[in-house]
C-alpha cells in the first residue's frame, strides 16, 4: 500500500523482478478489502495514506486476527511512530528514504523465516520456490492452474468469490472457470467444493 505513484510503482517492479506475486493498493480501504478478499504472505503498509492509514488498517486486521508478517514504510521516523507502529504488530519498520534494495533484503528476510511448504492431501506447494508436487512428484502447472492452486492451498476452509478467481485468469468467465476448476480437480484429487452464486471453496481437513 503505497499512494506515492513513482515509490509505488518502482517497488512493484523492484519485486516483480524477484519473482514475487505483488498487488499494488494507493489506499487503505482499498487495501482492506485486498486483505480480506485474498491471502497474501506479507503486507507492505506506507502510513500516511488516503481513506485510511496505515496504523488504523494494521489494527482493524490484527482484530480480525489476520497474522501476515507486516512491514512499514513511512516519513513518519520519529520514536513514537515507530513504537506505535510495533505496538500495533508490525514485523519491521523501514524509514523513507530508503534504498530499494534494503526493501528487498527486508522483504526476504521475512519470506526466510515465515513461509514454509503449504500441504494438503497429496499435494504440497512451496510459495517460495512455486514448486508443487503430488506424492512427492513434482507437478508442471500452467499460468492458470498455479495461481488457481495457490490460492486454494493457502486459503482452506474459506469461500472464494468467482470475482477473486476471476482475476487469476487472462480472459475470465464462468465457462472458462469451470473448466479450469474441473482440471485442477483432476491433477489434484481435491474435493472442490462449488458454493452456488458465491464460488468454490476445499474443506479444512
Amino acid at each position: 500500500m503505497e499512494d506515492d505513484f513513482i515509490l509505488g510503482e518502482s517497488i512493484e517492479e523492484m519485486l516483480h523482478e524477484a519473482h514475487y506475486d505483488v498487488d499494488w493498493v494507493r489506499n487503505g480501504v482499498d487495501a482492506a478489502n485486498q486483505a480480506y478478499d485474498v491471502h497474501y504472505d506479507l503486507y507492505l503498509f506506507d502510513i500516511n495514506v488516503p481513506e485510511m492509514n496505515g496504523f488504523d488498517l494494521l489494527e482493524q486486521l490484527r482484530n480480525a486476527d489476520d497474522l501476515t508478517p507486516t512491514v512499514f514504510i513511512s516519513a513518519l521516523s520519529d520514536i513514537v511512530s515507530i513504537t506505535k507502529g510495533f505496538a500495533l504488530g508490525a514485523d519491521d519498520y523501514l524509514k523513507k528514504p530508503f534504498y530499494p534494495e534494503e526493501l528487498l533484503v527486508r522483504v526476504e528476510a521475512k519470506f526466510s523465516k515465515c513461509q514454509s511448504t503449504f500441504h494438503y492431501g497429496a499435494i504440497s506447494y512451496n510459495p517460495k520456490t512455486k514448486e508443487v508436487t503430488k506424492s512427492g512428484t513434482l507437478l508442471w502447472l500452467g499460468d492458470v492452474q498455479l495461481p488457481l492452486l495457490r490460492l486454494f492451498i493457502t486459503n482452506i476452509g474459506r469461500t472464494l468469490s468467482k470475482e477473486s478467481l476471476f482475476e487469476l485468469m487472462e480472459h475470465p468467465s464462468d465457462t472458462a472457470l469451470r473448466v479450469a476448476i474441473n482440471k485442477l480437480k483432476h491433477t489434484t484429487n481435491w474435493d472442490i467444493q462449488n458454493v452456488r452464486g458465491v464460488g468454490y471453496r476445499i474443506e479444512i481437513r
